[in-house]
């Protein structure tokens, strides 16, 4: 198993930043990569970003890019979204999850997941 803890969440006006952090612990060594989700009121879980834990390959959604960073400290097991330049539709429940398969764009292709912080972006 793979417990995943974020962090981080909060309210800010638009133009401004956040970092969200996602703890993970147990079976790491399990999973190739991480990603971030959010999920809008009334709205399907989308795929923000996600990043392979072996080779740092990054991978984001067409609607973060350029604004958005994903990182991970190996060290503290921790991967990290660095939220610039953010908007009104940012505004979401983030998610952190883990994933054996490595198919980072799909979010049933995720075996863990936290319990998600919160994100609003007052314009």
């Amino acid at each position: 198993q793979v417990q995943l803890v974020e962090s981080g969440g909060g309210v800010v006006q638009a133009g401004g930043s956040l970092r969200l952090s996602c703890a993970a612990s147990g079976r790491t060594f399990s999973t190739v990569g991480m990603g971030w989700f959010r999920q809008a009121p009334g709205k399907e879980r989308e795929f923000v970003a996600a990043i392979n834990w072996i080779y740092g390959s990054t991978y984001y959604a067409d609607s973060v890019k350029g604004r958005f960073t994903i990182s991970e400290d190996n060290a503290k097991n921790t991967v990290y979204l660095q939220m610039n330049s953010l908007k009104p539709e940012d505004t979401a429940v983030y998610y952190c999850a883990a994933s054996r398969s490595g198919n980072y764009y799909y979010a049933p292709a995720y075996d863990y997941w936290g319990q998600g912080t919160q994100v609003a972006v007052s314009s």
